[in-house]
């Protein structure tokens, strides 16, 4: 009983939220017509490949650390 109680919860949840999203983000309409989501997708990545070289020279010193 408690799984399906869970399972009817779980979908009327999943269909509240279907019905209640919107498909047109002005933002995201108005950034892709001028072309100033590409700015916006290569300071994200920008962004991330900076944090991983920062991760990745971390766990190289605590490596290096942990053998001393």
């Amino acid at each position: 009983m408690k799984k399906i109680s869970l399972a009817l919860a779980f979908l009327l949840i999943a269909v509240c939220t279907a019905f209640a999203q919107d498909n047109t983000v002005e933002m995201a309409t108005a950034l892709r017509s001028s072309g100033k989501i590409w700015v916006v997708v290569g300071v994200i990545l920008t962004i991330v490949i900076g944090m991983y070289i920062y991760l990745f020279t971390i766990d190289k010193r605590v490596k290096k650390l942990e053998d001393r």
